[in-house]
């Protein structure tokens, strides 16, 4: 079964209603998620914009990146400091 994805746009709008006075079992039910997904939304981008919810994602984009980047420098630095150990420069 494929997964649905809500873009941020969608998920605000869902809160939104929530805060309106909807309740979590009747928004879960008409929007086909889970309560669970609904709370989880709710954690993350409760009291968000859209913009505000955009910006978030961005950030964790480029976090992951300078994560990727910092893995990649250390296994660079680990297998520079075995190949000298290998060759006996030590």
């Amino acid at each position: 079964m494929k997964r649905k994805r809500y873009t941020e746009e969608q998920i605000i709008s869902i809160l939104k209603e929530h805060e309106a006075g909807s309740r979590v079992p009747d928004l879960a039910r008409r929007h086909g998620v889970c309560e669970n997904t609904i709370y989880r939304w709710k954690s993350k981008f409760g009291g968000m914009e859209v913009s505000e919810a955009r910006r978030l994602r961005k950030l964790e984009a480029e976090n992951q990146k300078l994560k990727l980047k910092r893995l990649l420098a250390e296994a660079e630095l680990d297998k520079a400091a075995l190949k000298e150990l290998v060759e006996g420069n030590w």
